[in-house]
């Protein structure tokens, strides 16, 4: 009979609940994480005819959460390592929701830029510990399936966001205020289930016995750790940028901005549908790297194809690196909590040090890649190729321990 790591939680009461908890962590990254994030930025042009923004200050908005995102990355994972996961979820869904909903009432750019500030902050956080809740509750043969359904969710949800929020919700709700409100209190009501929802065994080490600066600590100290959030500095920033750039580049080169719009779209549509079929396939290998250098690869040269293509074949080149987005996390945050001394126990930590590492990547990429447009208009996406291109020499240097096949 397959023995589970410690803080798996097993039995015939564990076999049903974790399809419970699976259920919570999808429709919580859905409803309190990416329709929320995604409203805004379709919104973004309501929202600065309404606040009379620049484009300067709409682009400060969109990117000023990542600033406290670092550190609340860092924090918020420990945190929930220290006290568990339920608690922290609780807090942060909650103050998720009601920061999310005060930007409705914002009166201009600073109010409005305070409170992006404050959720974005509070947003890795909840990241951060629904993905520790599914490395306690799934055994290795099932965890890139949960961490694949969660980063569906995400898809789904950008994908939802972007579609019906200004087309739909704004007119049917009376404006961008109402809908933020709206989808605030949605996020909010989600505190609710985590209140009474149990996300740990009783007989798990105690959370308490874990210091915050000592899980940090702990962490830190470990290399592949380190090269796992180096790599997804470089993969993750990459596609930031691209994603950002995409279509302002399209509609530059005369495209309509029905078809501009259409290859973003493609680009999520194509990574949503499949990323379950990547995460189960990672689960019945032996090892999982392979995968996470493939899907690199294909980001890296998708990205570099778009500096220099032109017509259909851009179509080709958006789709090559959309395929493997949400695959590449799935498998990225399942090879976090599988890593040698993280397990559940630090995962949370482990988990918001790769994060934070990729709030800098997300920082630093799309400004300086957008600088090289100067160039020829397509440079920026070279220059990101050449960045997922250095982030998988660091994916190739991490050291897996190969599981059993299932």
């Amino acid at each position: 009979m397959e023995s589970s790591p410690p803080g798996i939680i097993v039995g015939e009461e564990g076999q049903n609940y974790r399809w419970y908890i699976l259920t919570l962590v999808v429709l919580t990254c859905m409803f309190v994480i990416a329709i929320p994030l995604m409203g805004v930025s379709v919104l973004a042009k309501e929202i600065a005819d309404d606040l009379s923004l620049n484009l300067v200050q709409v682009g400060v908005i969109w990117s000023v959460g990542a600033l406290l995102g670092i550190v609340t990355s860092l924090l918020g994972g420990a945190i929930g390592d220290r006290f568990g996961p339920r608690r922290v979820l609780v807090a942060s869904t909650l103050l998720a929701g009601l920061l999310g909903a005060a930007r409705g009432l914002a009166d201009g750019f600073l109010s409005l830029t305070i409170l992006m500030a404050l959720l974005g902050g509070v947003i890795p956080v909840v990241l951060t510990n629904v993905l520790k809740v599914l490395g306690q509750w799934f055994p290795p043969r099932q965890l890139g399936f949960a961490n694949g359904a969660q980063s569906m969710s995400m898809a789904l949800g950008f994908m939802l966001g972007s579609l019906l929020s200004a087309t739909t919700f704004s007119p049917l709700l009376g404006g961008w205020r109402n809908v933020l409100i709206v989808y605030g209190l949605i996020g909010a009501a989600f505190s609710i289930p985590w209140f009474f929802t149990r996300t740990s065994a009783a007989h798990e080490p105690a959370g308490e016995a874990l210091s915050v600066r000592e899980a940090l600590r702990h962490v830190a100290g470990l290399k592949n750790v380190w090269l796992l959030g180096i790599g997804f500095f470089g993969v993750g920033g990459a596609v930031q940028g691209a994603l950002g750039y995409l279509p302002l580049y399209l509609r530059g080169q005369d495209w309509p901005p029905l078809q501009a719009d259409g290859a973003l779209s493609a680009f999520h549509t194509i990574s949503m549908l499949l990323v379950m079929p990547i995460a189960l396939w990672s689960d019945r290998l032996k090892a999982r790297k392979p995968l996470l250098l493939a899907a690199s690869l294909m980001i890296a040269s998708g990205l570099g194809l778009l500096s220099f293509v032109s017509g259909g074949l851009v179509w080709a080149a958006v789709l090559l690196a959309g395929s493997v987005r949400d695959g590449f996390m799935a498998i990225f945050f399942t090879m976090i909590i599988e890593t040698k001394h993280v397990g559940p126990l630090y995962a949370g930590s482990a988990i918001g040090f790769t994060l934070a590492l990729n709030s800098i990547g997300n920082l630093i990429a799309p400004p300086a890649g957008n600088s090289l447009a100067v160039l020829w208009p397509g440079a920026p996406f070279a220059f990101w190729s050449l960045l997922a291109v250095f982030g998988f020499i660091c994916l190739s240097s991490v050291k897996e321990a190969v599981r059993p096949r299932m």
